[in-house]
């Protein structure tokens, strides 16, 4: 059997020297290698940036959608959107396991697992596209994928729905970031409090400002902010343009009496959101991106062009013990718990 590197160097088409994940092809080829996991794919979780891209440009047309998720995967042997560059995370079944696979968690064949690495590094084979579910940004298809020996997952709970499972696994990293940034006391402002992400964060960020703190959740329709309001997780709910810079800092300056955010955690889709966190943050302040639609030279050198020091942060979707600190909302919160089920089930 082939020998295989941790971080699956091996699969690098071009260029060469690259991993995975900022490469421009990978191998696809489903025979594994020695340190490698095959997992039969069942659904496949596109992140939200590259889901609205892709529905954007396919014009809503599930037929198109499929067309031009097949393309990528056929010309770049992974999931990996070139407009956003992200991809996603995928449910499926352990079919083999290399003799020398040595993951950080145990594994056998048959268990049912939530990759919790991005399909922008992941290898994967989409035999048929069974069915698009375009308001949850799920796709269920016939296909294969690899798990490299570095990767990491989580083996699917049995008290929770699956599909639900795989929603809150996606976003993972953000409420446990957000668990370590915020501290008692804190102002916190959440831009796209009304998504999946966002809702999570709204739960950790009052969990840990306590009632000496004050979170702010913004959204950009009535729909998404009375679904963040409702979670009782929210001390003021807004409605508002992420684009909007000005009008985000003049409500955000309104609702903390010009204080302004201890810690702003940015979730929308879409582009053009970097000034709005960065305007909404008081000085030493803390901006989480973990949007994947942020441009990082368009924050850098906005914060720079308007005078703001605020630290700024790269949103790593890991962080250690993400998957359970996020899975475990869904069993403290029966508030959320209902809202997940009836989007995510």
């Amino acid at each position: 059997m082939r020998k295989g590197n941790p971080y699956g160097t091996h699969r690098v088409i071009e260029p060469k020297g690259l991993l995975p994940q900022p490469a421009e092809k990978i191998d696809n080829d489903m025979e594994i290698f020695d340190n490698e996991v095959l997992i039969d794919v069942e659904v496949l979780n596109i992140d939200s940036a590259s889901f609205t891209q892709i529905e954007e440009e396919a014009g809503g047309d599930e037929g198109k959608i499929a067309e031009i998720m097949t393309g990528i995967v056929a010309r770049r042997g992974k999931h990996h959107n070139p407009v956003t560059g992200s991809g996603g995370m995928l449910i499926g079944r352990v079919e083999k396991i290399g003799p020398n696979w040595k993951g950080k968690t145990p594994l056998q064949v048959g268990d049912r697992l939530a990759t919790l690495v991005s399909l922008s590094l992941t290898p994967l084979r989409i035999d048929k596209i069974k069915k698009i579910h375009k308001d949850i940004d799920q796709v269920e298809i016939d296909g294969k994928a690899i798990l490299f020996e570095s990767g990491i997952f989580a083996v699917l709970p049995d008290d929770l729905p699956q599909t639900l499972s795989l929603a809150v696994l996606d976003v993972a990293g953000a409420a446990a970031q957000t668990a370590k940034l915020v501290k008692p006391g804190d102002k916190v402002v959440i831009i796209g409090a009304g998504g999946k992400s966002g809702l999570l964060c709204l739960y950790e960020a009052k969990k840990r400002a306590g009632v000496t703190g004050q979170v702010i959740g913004i959204a950009p329709r009535e729909k998404s902010m009375k679904r963040a309001e409702s979670t009782g997780y929210c001390d003021v709910a807004l409605m508002a343009d992420a684009s909007d810079a000005i009008d985000i800092m003049e409500k955000v300056e309104e609702v903390t009496g010009g204080a302004m955010a201890d810690v702003t955690i940015n979730c929308v889709n879409i582009p053009n959101t970097e000034l709005s966190s960065i305007l909404a943050t008081r000085d030493g302040g803390i901006v989480y991106y973990f949007s994947m639609a942020t441009s990082f030279t368009a924050a850098a050198l906005g914060a720079e062009g308007v005078g703001k020091d605020v630290t700024m942060i790269v949103g790593n979707g890991y962080t250690k013990d993400h998957a359970a600190i996020s899975l475990n909302i869904m069993r403290e919160s029966t508030v959320l718990r209902k809202i997940f089920e009836d989007l995510y089930t």
